[in-house]
């Protein structure tokens, strides 16, 4: 079996859209593979709900209760791999996990942990991407799926997806059209991974 583990933050609608695609296409028939558990550093996170309600294990690993970052991130890891039976899971998928890894847990999970951004990567990493899309007057803005690297927003690309800028557009409304996209491809460069392995 191919455990994906996915971690978030918040509502969890790149997690949802991910769920639904693996059960639409039948991806455990075709790949042997399933959304094992949802983890969120929030016990607030909406997306556990959603997540509970699909019968998928679901986890809270508050990182306030850490004294530090490496404290943190060695501790998600055990709580990470209990999920596959060998020790890893097949694929740790970031969907709105709100939290900079350290290096030690990109490395335990490198070639297996990926991320969805919000602009055209290499343009915009970080953070206020549809503010600085705008402000920097681009005609195109969109999202990336990438492998995740000690540097952030840097991995390579899997996915991406374009949407315009609209005259009158406000970091809000594009946040929102972009995101539509973000559904779409996040999902589909999953499935070309699970294809692939």
């Amino acid at each position: 079996m191919k455990n994906i583990v996915i971690l978030i933050s918040g509502g969890g609608s790149n997690m949802a859209a991910i769920v639904n695609a693996a059960q639409r296409e039948c991806w455990q028939e075709k790949w042997g593979a399933r959304v094992a558990a949802v983890i969120s550093n929030k016990a607030q996170a909406q997306g556990l709900v959603f997540a509970a309600r699909q019968g998928i294990a679901t986890a809270v690993l508050e990182h306030q209760s850490f004294d530090s970052r490496q404290a943190f991130d060695a501790a998600l890891s055990q709580l990470i791999d209990r999920y596959d039976e060998p020790g890893q899971p097949a694929l740790v998928v970031l969907a709105g996990f709100m939290r900079i890894l350290t290096p030690g847990f990109v490395n335990h999970y490198a070639g297996r942990l990926i991320n969805i951004h919000p602009s055209l990567l290499p343009a915009f990493p970080g953070l206020h991407t549809h503010r600085r899309a705008i402000e920097a007057g681009c005609k195109l803005a969109g999202a990336t799926v990438h492998q995740v690297t000690a540097e952030v927003d840097c991995g390579a690309i899997l996915a991406q997806a374009a949407v315009p800028l609209l005259p009158g557009d406000s970091p809000e409304t594009l946040a929102a059209r972009v995101l539509t996209q973000e559904h779409l491809i996040y999902p589909q460069a999953i499935a070309r991974l699970l294809e692939e392995r």
